[in-house]
């Protein structure tokens, strides 16, 4: 049975297992991640440890100020408290698999967030309703820079 794609700005996002499936020990979603998108803001997560598994194309996760490249076969763990951040400079989408444990990290959030991109169109969009959301499921924006 195929799962909900859930647009985020230009990422999309597919849950492939929900905490409500796995009694909370697990979330696992499926990430598309454009050629030469650079998204999301850093953030951070106390509540929860997040492991990258690169599928297709490549990407960069920089973590706590280190980037790591990385392709299909590589995986990336992303402690809690760590900040992080992606994007995508090459000329191909990439899509990794995201393994967040315990699973507090839910299709909401995603919906929310993307709904706050989508408002916005092509202008800038409302930081701080997507901080609000971002902070509502557990998420610590920093500022890039």
């Amino acid at each position: 049975m195929a799962s909900e794609v859930i647009q985020v700005g230009s990422l999309s996002v597919r849950f492939l297992v929900e905490a409500g499936e796995s009694g909370g020990s697990v979330a696992m979603f499926e990430i598309t991640i454009p050629a030469d998108a650079r998204v999301p803001a850093p953030h951070s997560h106390d509540g929860y440890e997040e492991t990258i598994y690169g599928l297709t194309g490549a990407s960069t996760w920089t973590v706590d100020g280190e980037p790591t490249d990385l392709g299909p076969g590589d995986v990336l763990c992303i402690p809690r408290g760590a900040v992080h951040a992606f994007d995508n400079g090459g000329d191909l989408d990439a899509t990794a698999l995201a393994v967040v444990t315990p699973g507090l990290l839910g299709p909401d959030y995603f919906r929310e967030a993307g709904a706050v991109l989508a408002t916005a169109g092509r202008s800038s969009p409302d930081f701080a309703a997507l901080t609000e959301v971002m902070r509502r499921h557990g998420l610590t924006p920093v500022p890039r820079r």
